[in-house]
């Protein structure tokens, strides 16, 4: 089978391992009066899977999870697998406490989704022992397979990620942390302690891009893209300098695109979403505003994202040209 040539009966993991392009965190639309925007968000995601987006990770970070009611998630959990009609798969975000976290799970599960992405528990900062019970009974509530989201409060020791990749249902780990020391313990502990498992591993830093050829290093090779929501063709040009070796392409995109966006991302709290959401607009579609507690960039630094913008899809003329 060739590179990205998956089945959709294939199980998720499976889809997941070598995929074909970026794995696409959409946005929520929202409409002038702060509704979710179904018809909007149906045509973001639309667009990301005719773009090439190899998965779709509904109402996660970069798509508002914290932001949305239980019935605005399903609603958009829905609308992206109608949407997607099979061709990728669909992985929700799920998260709060574990009553609650367990509740959208169930209604990802109804609403067809195909996976979830397990996000850290509201407010409270627990032991190792709580964060594997909460997790072991998001994973026990569904049929659905779960990527947990390392990040913030929920940060697993080396054995601790042993025991999730033995849980039934916990078939990967997505990484929100950043260190790497941490990262490589984890990998050989899994390695050690779970032989011949197929535990996945995933960057899941914000402009993960800015980070993989590190997290490459290690032997992940998997990757969370917020910039494919507003630049699929950088985000696909990256990707596939990554998987054949083109460092070339891959570091003039790091030094001209990806690491100004990152500079301008760091001049504001929230920026991972508003900045990515104000990206979306700027290419056309009318995503709205972000929903409080975040806030709308700076006017002069949504100017600078249109220059970032500009020089990224220069840089892919000039590769081209060449």
């Amino acid at each position: 089978m060739e590179w990205g040539a998956l089945v959709t009966s294939a199980p998720l993991a499976a889809r997941l391992t070598v995929p074909s392009g970026p794995l696409f965190f959409p946005v929520t639309a929202y409409g002038p009066g702060g509704e979710v925007d179904l018809d909007v968000y149906r045509a973001h995601v639309r667009r990301g899977v005719e773009a090439g987006a190899a998965a779709v990770f509904a109402c996660c970070g970069t798509g508002e999870f914290h932001a949305l009611t239980p019935e605005e998630f399903q609603a958009c959990v829905r609308a992206a697998v109608e949407e997607t009609a099979g061709r990728v798969p669909v992985v929700a975000g799920a998260g709060y406490g574990t009553a609650l976290a367990v509740r959208y799970a169930r209604l990802a599960e109804e609403a067809g989704a195909d996976g979830l992405l397990a996000m850290p528990p509201y407010l409270v900062v627990a032991g190792q022992e709580g964060l594997l019970r909460h997790y072991r009974e998001v994973a026990a509530a569904t049929s659905l397979p779960v990527v947990v989201y390392q990040r913030d409060n929920a940060v697993f020791t080396p054995e601790s990620v042993v025991e999730l990749a033995r849980t039934d249902g916990v078939i990967g780990l997505k990484d929100g942390l950043g260190d790497l020391d941490l990262m490589q313990r984890i990998v050989s502990a899994v390695r050690t302690g779970v032989p011949g498992g197929d535990f996945l591993y995933f960057n899941g830093l914000p402009t993960a891009e800015q980070t993989q050829l590190a997290y490459r290093a290690l032997g992940i090779t998997l990757y969370s893209s917020a910039v494919f929501c507003f630049a699929p063709e950088i985000a696909l040009a990256f990707h596939r300098a990554l998987h054949e070796g083109d460092e070339a392409t891959a570091h003039r995109l790091l030094d001209g695109f990806y690491r100004p966006f990152v500079e301008l991302r760091a001049q504001g709290r929230g920026y991972a979403v508003a900045l990515v959401k104000a990206g979306v607009r700027l290419r056309g579609l009318d995503v709205g505003e972000v929903r409080a507690p975040l806030h709308e960039p700076a006017d002069d630094h949504v100017e600078q994202l249109a220059r970032i913008i500009d020089r990224g899809y220069a840089l892919l003329a000039e590769g081209a040209g060449k």
